[in-house]
């Protein structure tokens, strides 16, 4: 059976990857969350001191230190999805911390970064079969992926989303610090130097501040099996 590639980008907390790992399992491809492998960067800078306190990312050194950062994905058998790992310990839940997300959009907006990251999503994805979400999927790395959407949302309905995922994991969340960390990191993500967040011309729209999970997933069920019909 032909196989195609996915790329679902879209702004932060706009149930992106949610959408994108049931369409994966359900389908049988291989699910790629590339916002949790800069998320893991991110964390990985943090621990090592590496955001001073002004926090502006000392690039010089992280740039020294890059070949040292691992990150990788295993599946979860008790939840059937992937877990994300940072030189072979499970960052999952820590790197969704607003303290990771107030500083991610920095350290992705590094070139270097960006090159080692893109290079892995690449060669994760080069025999298709593939659903890959993030910011830049559609427009860099997957510039030719036969089925292209992307997500948005109101930013109070992904701040009160990220703020009842935080809740439920027994995690310290402030919705009014969430808010602000939304709107931030639009701007960031839209305004960076190197492939900043936009929607490629050929990619699907997706509103879905009113939509439930359930209407997201027949949503997109309907554009992938339109997009492997077409091939």
């Amino acid at each position: 059976m032909k196989k195609i590639t996915i790329a679902i980008d879209g702004h932060s907390s706009c149930g992106k990857s949610t959408m994108a790992k049931d369409l994966a399992r359900e389908v049988g491809y291989i699910y790629v969350d590339t916002g949790a492998m800069y998320r893991a960067v991110t964390l990985y800078c943090m621990r090592n001191h590496l955001i001073d306190a002004q926090g502006e990312v000392l690039t010089a050194r992280l740039k020294a230190l890059m070949p040292q950062v691992s990150v990788t994905f295993q599946l979860n058998k008790e939840t059937g999805k992937p877990d994300t790992y940072l030189n072979d310990e499970r960052v999952e839940d820590t790197i969704r911390s607003i303290e990771v997300s107030s500083n991610v959009s920095k350290v992705a907006a590094i070139p270097f970064v960006r090159e080692a990251m893109v290079e892995q999503q690449r060669l994760l994805g080069k025999e298709k079969g593939v659903v890959m979400d993030g910011r830049d999927i559609g427009t860099t790395v997957f510039p030719d992926a036969e089925l292209k959407v992307f997500v948005t949302a109101s930013p109070e309905v992904r701040a009160q989303r990220r703020y009842d995922e935080l809740k439920a994991k027994g995690m310290a969340a402030d919705y009014d610090d969430i808010l602000k960390n939304v709107q931030e990191r639009d701007y960031m993500d839209s305004h960076r130097a190197v492939s900043p967040l936009r929607k490629a011309e050929d990619a699907l729209l997706l509103d879905n501040s009113e939509m439930t999970i359930a209407q997201q997933k027949d949503w997109l069920m309907d554009k992938f099996n339109k997009a492997l019909g077409a091939i």
